[in-house]
């Protein structure tokens, strides 16, 4: 290009595919679960240089490049920190439902029996009660649930342990006296 000035409008055409290398050259060096593609990321640098109140006018395609650059750093890190968001689940690891393992669902009469015995549980024993709802519900492991619960896995494996007994017992009892 020569050495004259160039608004926004008429620098696109020349410049898109360029753009379109180094949008996808940047996307490349982050991280995998990235969902941002290189059109899109090309196009919102795109947006955010021509949607100033003054349209810039670009001395050489050093000074527009590297504004286009900037722009392109800054949507990908406000992409980053959205991700990173304890609202969005921060640190939190993504999961494909296929390794999943989904309990069977349980009949309604078995899940209002189980209910009404976890409640009685809870009066009995408010910790093995939140075992039985992290392991049981949640679908935490016993490691897990000691974790958030802040005590020992040996404590959550006796509290589990001793809640599945005394459920069972519970709704044993209920069966009974309802025949």
């Amino acid at each position: 290009m020569t050495t004259a000035l160039f608004t926004t409008e008429r620098l696109l055409p020349r410049v898109y595919e360029e753009l379109r290398r180094l949008a996808t050259h940047k996307i490349a060096n982050e991280a995998p679960c990235q969902t941002l593609q290189p059109t899109a990321l090309v196009h919102e640098a795109w947006l955010r240089l021509s949607r100033s109140k003054e349209q810039p006018v670009w001395q050489n395609r050093a000074h527009f490049f590297g504004a286009a650059a900037e722009a392109m750093r800054r949507i990908l890190i406000e992409n980053a920190r959205r991700k990173q968001r304890l609202k969005r689940g921060g640190q939190l690891e993504r999961v494909s439902i296929e390794e999943v393992d989904l309990p069977l669902p349980m009949p309604d009469e078995e899940l209002l029996a189980l209910d009404e015995a976890l409640a009685r549980l809870a009066a009995f024993d408010a910790r093995a009660a939140d075992v039985v709802k992290l392991c049981f519900f949640v679908g935490l492991t016993q490691e897990q649930a000691a974790q958030e619960l802040g005590v020992s896995v040996s404590t959550a494996e006796r509290l589990w342990a001793f809640a599945r007994a005394w459920l069972f017992r519970e709704m044993q009892k209920e069966r009974s006296s309802s025949l």
